[in-house]
């Protein structure tokens, strides 16, 4: 059981990654098309947001994202260092609220799955810190590095932004120590019922 977990995780689950990132392709482009123009006429701002953020072993990347907010708008955090996510968030433009409440803003992300930085399943990516080591880390936090981050989680499937910091860092060192075809599938599978539910998509 142990050589078939290992296997998945280095070999068959970088190789789904890679053929099926490809294969999305073509959809996430056609997405960017469509919403692309209507990102820019808003605020006349980029497309993008190129998020800074940590790794496979904390080493530093660029994630990308459909950008939902107005540019040069403030980042604000909860008090356990989380992204502040609310349904009146004035930061957020119309066209963002809708990217935000069917997840399409998360699309672009799988260039990060071609490029190797991430994984479809996965910890989501912390931000980007270059004072973060790995070897200096400990328990869940250091545990959860151990994986590549994913477009979606364990923690995102199951409970999406309704838990604390702290508790999504404890389901991301599970999920690290538990890889296998048949969680990555029920993930996959929870998250397509979340998003299609909308449920929890803002912090409590």
């Amino acid at each position: 059981m142990r050589f078939a977990s290992v296997m998945y995780k280095h070999v068959f689950k970088p190789l789904i990654d890679f053929l099926g990132s490809l294969i999305l392709l073509p959809f996430v482009l056609l997405a960017i098309a469509f919403f692309g123009p209507i990102i820019w006429f808003t605020d006349r701002g980029p497309i993008f947001y190129n998020a800074p953020r940590t790794g496979l072993y904390c080493r530093q990347f660029k994630m990308f994202k459909l950008r939902s907010m107005y540019k040069n708008a403030p980042d604000l955090r909860n008090a356990d260092g989380s992204a502040y996510n609310a349904d009146d968030d004035p930061r957020v433009t119309p066209i963002g609220h809708f990217l935000r409440r069917t997840s399409i803003d998360e699309l672009p992300q799988l260039f990060n799955v071609l490029l190797g930085h991430m994984s479809f399943v996965g910890p989501r990516p912390t931000l980007g810190n270059n004072s973060i080591r790995f070897d200096r880390l400990e328990g869940d936090l250091q545990h959860r590095f151990m994986v590549k981050p994913g477009i979606t989680g364990y923690a995102q499937a199951y409970f999406r932004n309704s838990i604390p910091q702290e508790q999504k860092f404890h389901w991301d060192a599970y999920y690290a120590d538990h890889v296998g075809m048949l969680l990555d599938a029920k993930i996959l599978f929870r998250t397509a019922f979340a998003v299609l539910r909308e449920k929890n998509i803002n912090c409590a």
